[in-house]
Parts: C-alpha cells; structure tokens; sequence
C-alpha cells in the first residue's frame, strides 16, 4: 500500500511542483493486475492464518477471487466473481465493498476424512440449493475477515494499515475515492494532498525499492 501512494506521489509530484492544498479535480490511474495481487498477499493472506493465497483475475466491471484455504483438515481452491461498488482509501478509512454475482466455484477440494468431505459437500448443497445462499459471506465474517451488509462484502482493510504510521502517512497524501475494474487495470480515481505530498518521508525511497518489477501505475487523463 505504501508503494502504491508512493509512486502515485512520485508522478503527481512531477506535474504539480507551483500547486498547494488539495487538487479538487479527481485524477485517474491504472494500477496494474500484479500490483493489486501484490498488494493482497502483503496486507490479506500474509496476516491471515487460513488463507494461503489470494488472487484475482480482473475483467471489465468485475473480477473473479480466487483463495486457497486450509483449515480444519479442509484444503480448497475456490474462485468468486465479483463486482467492486466502493472504494474508498483514507486517513480515517479504508473500506472496499463487493457484490457477490455468482455462486462459490470449487476448482480443488482436499479432505482428511471422509466425514470432514460429506459434511464439507453437504453444506454447500444446503446454502445453495436449499437456502438458495451462498456460504461464502458468511464464512468470511465468521473469521472475521469481511462484514456482511445487506448481502454485500465489506472488506475494511483498517484492522491492518490501521497500525502502521506509515501507511496512514501514505494515505494522507492521496485520497482515494473510488475505483473501476478494466482487463487486467484497477482504474483508481482519487485526489492528492500536495502539501503532505511533498513532505518526504524516510519510507519514500524504501517503498519504491519493495516495489514489484511487473507491477505498474500509470497516469491517466483527468476524470470529468
């Protein structure tokens, strides 16, 4: 996350050295399908225990989730597609929050015991085709890692950035205010704070060296 804002930081640096306060308009970047994959591992599955990996494969307005778990003598591969309705990164929040389109798909399923695969198929037939749910939601908030809110994911990221000074320092300095999913791109829409914007903290340069070498973020044209 820290990478993120420091190489938005670094181009709207470039553009706006005469500028001060916040720029009103929205302006527009692409942040690659690598980088958000990236940025998942760092601060999801690295500070989840269940998880052994989180990915998505990112399309025009929605993306397909996949993630691996293994809890409780069940392993499995399962993918979830998904619309992305908010997102929203600040200070004081940091909130993204999804439609769930489809049903849970199992691409591997692994079990220590048969009792543990009967009871793992027999579940999801009840979710699905008797409750005509998906379990997926309430999974998830069971382990405390999204909120279900009218049939909606919300994934507030805050338990995590929320404890590192750095990343809320990064965050003062671009407001993100929303976000639309394009092939392989995150269009991330968002304001800059150019006056914490050119106060350079000592994490700048580390961040930018984390970065990952196929990861990018690249400048788009003013959002009207």
């Amino acid at each position: 996350m820290q990478t993120l804002i420091a190489n938005l930081s670094q181009y709207v640096r470039q553009i706006y050295q005469k500028t001060s306060g916040f720029i009103e308009e929205e302006r527009e970047f692409a942040i690659t399908e690598a980088f958000l994959n990236a940025t998942f591992k760092r601060y999801v599955t690295d500070n989840v225990g269940l998880l052994k990996d989180l990915h998505a494969d990112l399309h025009d307005d929605w993306m397909r989730l996949y993630a691996t778990i293994n809890i409780q003598g069940v392993y499995a591969v399962v993918y979830v597609d998904l619309h992305l309705l908010q997102m929203e990164l600040n200070k004081k929040t940091q909130l993204l929050v999804f439609e769930q389109i489809n049903d849970t798909q199992i691409v591997e399923a692994k079990f220590k015991s048969f009792f543990k695969k009967w009871a793992f198929h027999a579940a999801l037939f009840f979710y699905q085709k008797i409750l005509n749910q998906d379990p997926l939601g309430k999974i998830l908030e069971h382990f405390e890692i999204v909120k279900v809110q009218d049939e909606l994911l919300h994934l507030d990221l805050n338990r995590w950035l929320g404890k590192s000074e750095s990343i809320l320092e990064a965050l003062n300095k671009v407001h993100v205010n929303h976000a639309v999913l394009r092939e392989k791109k995150l269009m991330v829409l968002g304001n800059v704070n150019l006056e914490a914007l050119f106060r350079r903290s000592p994490d700048f340069a580390r961040e930018k060296e984390e970065m990952p070498i196929d990861a990018t973020i690249e400048p788009q044209k003013t959002s009207k």
